[in-house]
Formats: structure tokens, sequence, C-alpha cells
């Protein structure tokens, strides 16, 4: 089992951006002396939910800055970006880092940042997987062209190219936020695994990995490759002495957040918006994810990898919103929780 944290850079009522901004810095700095096995960092635009808006160029700080830690991103918008670009930040980050990075990608939503970036809603509603495609092939050929409907340029070099890298693999490992069937059968036929959202359980997230599974097998993947898929669950984890401390620290905390952070999103057609209830769903990620004692994180941790077959962890571990009990739990989730992990 595999335990990481997920950064969001979240700013909470009455913080600034740059407060936000240290918080996710150092959290991921705490988790490499704490012996998580990889810092997820989000990506999201003019919206205070999360303040990276690039997961990517943040990844390539924490990078420099630590030495064992896998470092990726959950995710980079690929319909806001050009494929060729973000696939050359990804080759460089895999070979500077000796391997050490993973490139989660996810088609965003149907935000302002589609027309402030010019994509242009199409680029979400129907060119993810041309998107997707092309920057698969940057990361794994030696030369690429492309004559689809979104991007068409003749064949160029790929300089860095990931595959002469001093490490073992092919390139960066590419991970897809899926969120529909469709996006599991996507990710499935390229034989990509998946990173599914913390605001599923456990049964929803089996139910995924079965029909990836299917997907895969149906589309010919070999059977090592589809056994051996690293799919990534993203949860939330908050530590403390008696279950009941740990729930009121994230019911204090988290609801203002959401409620401004997701108050804040501008679709970019103008269409409605169903809200989640800020503090019942707080709630509900209490109850899906190891919100508790160290022993009681740990048990929930291996149930969910038992009946979903996923042993990757990517945990929000700022859901208190404060600098000092963020770097305190990610302490104690490298010391009390790892050691019983499966």
């Amino acid at each position: 089992m595999r335990v990481g944290s997920f950064v969001l850079a979240a700013q909470f009522p009455g913080q600034g951006q740059g407060e936000a901004l240290h918080r996710a810095v150092r959290s991921a700095e705490v988790a490499e002396e704490a012996g998580l096995d990889t810092v997820w960092l989000a990506e999201h635009h003019f919206v205070p939910y999360g303040t990276c808006p690039s997961a990517v160029t943040l990844a390539a700080l924490l990078l420099g800055r630590t030495r064992r830690i896998r470092v990726g991103t959950a995710v980079s918008v690929l319909p806001t970006v050009h494929p060729v670009a973000l696939g050359e930040q990804a080759a460089l980050l895999h070979v500077t880092s000796g391997g050490r990075f993973s490139l989660g990608v996810g088609r965003g939503g149907p935000w302002v940042d589609l027309e402030v970036f010019g994509a242009g809603l199409k680029a979400y509603e129907s060119g993810f997987p041309e998107s997707l495609d092309l920057l698969v092939r940057w990361l794994r050929e030696p030369s690429v062209g492309a004559s689809g409907r979104r991007f068409a340029f003749r064949e160029v070099p790929v300089v860095p190219r990931p595959s002469e890298s001093l490490t073992d693999g092919t390139g960066p490992e590419v991970v897809v936020a899926c969120t529909s069937p469709a996006s599991v059968r996507l990710a499935a036929e390229r034989g990509l695994p998946m990173l599914l959202g913390m605001h599923i359980g456990d049964e929803e997230k089996a139910e995924m990995v079965a029909l990836w599974r299917q997907h895969a097998r149906a589309a010919g993947r070999p059977a090592q490759e589809v056994h051996d898929a690293a799919h990534v669950s993203a949860g939330v984890c908050q530590i403390a002495d008696r279950r009941t401390d740990a729930v009121e620290a994230l019911t204090k905390a988290m609801p203002g957040w959401l409620k401004q952070g997701l108050d804040a999103h501008v679709t970019v057609d103008g269409r409605a918006r169903q809200m989640r209830d800020p503090l019942a769903y707080t709630e509900l990620l209490c109850g899906l994810h190891p919100v508790g004692t160290p022993r009681l994180c740990a048990d929930r941790l291996a149930a969910t990898s038992e009946r979903t077959g996923i042993n990757r962890f990517a945990l929000l571990v700022e859901g208190s919103g404060d600098l000092a009990a963020t770097e305190e739990n990610v302490r104690r989730l490298g010391a009390e929780v790892l050691p019983h992990r499966g």
C-alpha cells in the first residue's frame, strides 16, 4: 500500500492566497520527512477552492526541494493547455528528477477557464480524447506529428525524450481522473490507471475498477498490465486521539472553505449548477475516509484497499485549514498510520 497526500492549496475564509500556498509547500516537505509515498497536487483557476493554477509548476518546485518522495499532478487540466507543452514539461521533470514525477490529467469542468485560455467549450466536451492521445504519444515516441481536429502539425522530434533518461521506465506515468463510465473506458482502452475522487465510496470505486478491467481486456490490453494497473483513490485524512475530535476539526473548517470555494466557480456558458451542501458534504467525507484515531485510519485504508483493489491513496490532509495542525496531521499519518498499512 502506497499512501500519499493530496494538496489543494485551499484558501480558507480569512486566509490570504500566500498563506494557502505556503501551507501547501510546507505540508509537502513534511510529507517526505514523514515517509509518505507521494504528494499529489491539484490545479484550479480563479477560485479560492485551490490557489495553485499550475500543478506541474508547483511539482517542479517540490521536486527540487525533496530527494525521495514522488510528486504528481492531480490533476493537470488538459483541455486548457496544449498537450505538447504539457508533455515537454512532464518529460523535463521526469528526466531531471530521476523518474519521481507522475502526470495526472483530467477534463476539468465547463468553467470560464475555457474562455480565458481560448480553448472553447468543445475542448472540454469532445476534445479530451484527442488531447490525451497526443500527450501520451509525446511521452512515449521519439518524434510526433498530428493531424487531428484540434491539433495539426508536422512531425517534430521529442526533446527531451523521457525514455533516454537514467530511469527504468519509458517515461512518466500518466494517470487519468475518471468520474464517469465514459472516462473509465477512455483510460482503460489506453491502459492508463485511474484517479478516483474523494466524493465516492468504496462500492462505487470497486465498480469503476471492475469496469476499467472489462474495457481494458476488451481493448486487448496485456493481462499483466490489467493486473498491475496502479489506480489511485483520493480521500480525506484527519487524525486525532478520538474520532469525535477529528470530525470536529473538519466540520469546523471545511464547510466555510467549500462554500466560498465552490461558489466561486463560474460556468463558461451560463449553465445551471447544482451545489452540494457544504456541511453535509464534509460529514459525508468524514464517513467515507480515514478520519479518526490512527488505528481507525489504518483499518479504513486497509478496508478500502481490500474492497476496491486499489493500493495507492491521495489523502487530503489540510482539512483543518491550519498550518501547524496540518503538519501534525501529516506527521501522525507517517508515524502512527503507515506502520500498520498492509
